[in-house]
């Protein structure tokens, strides 16, 4: 079943990801994904001390704009800096692997891994989903547990890991309703120089 989950998810011409993770200590962290799964996507992560950061990728091209937290946190120099209202463009690095700096490269693999068994029947927003219960051998104390639709095509809806050290909720919906993004109407800056 979950072969044919993520084999329809892999089909997806646009699809929303949301997700959020919360650590055994309280912090936490967001992300929020409008993708085709190909090379357009609008990405914003934002976590618990402040930090946002967005991202606009419409082929090879990134519009990006961070605020003055995240900056901090990732040892940019900004003494004398506020945030800003100014985007980024620069030229995708073909070369540079998914997650560089930050940035996403709008895809997913949906590939199936560990071992699977059924769990309880369940409903995510209304879809009634079963509920199947991932454990790999190289991830020790972790369990993912996919929701899959079992009306309709076979999405994803949601998948839950949990471990002894934090919580990931990620969801899908949107599932190939039209993809509505567009660069930044003003306020761009051009960084490829």
């Amino acid at each position: 079943m979950l072969g044919e989950a993520n084999k329809a998810m892999k089909s997806l011409q646009a699809v929303t990801i949301t997700g959020r993770s919360t650590m055994k200590d309280g912090r936490w962290s967001s992300t929020r994904m409008r993708t085709d799964l190909k090379g357009t996507c609008s990405f914003t992560s934002a976590g618990s001390t402040g930090e946002k950061f967005e991202q606009i990728r419409i082929g090879d091209t990134d519009y990006v704009r961070p605020n003055l937290k995240h900056m901090q946190l990732s040892g940019m120099d900004t003494k004398g800096r506020t945030d800003q209202k100014n985007w980024g463009r620069t030229t995708v690095d073909p070369a540079a692997p998914a997650g560089e700096k930050g940035l996403t490269d709008c895809t997913l693999p949906f590939a199936s891994f560990g071992k699977v068994a059924k769990g309880k029947t369940d409903k995510v927003d209304g879809m009634p989903t079963a509920n199947l219960v991932v454990t790999d051998e190289s991830d020790k104390g972790g369990t993912y547990t996919f929701h899959v639709a079992t009306k309709g095509k076979p999405y994803i809806y949601r998948v839950v890991y949990k471990s002894p050290e934090f919580r990931t909720v990620t969801s899908y919906s949107d599932f190939d309703t039209p993809l509505d993004v567009e660069p930044p109407k003003a306020n761009v800056v051009d960084l490829s120089g």
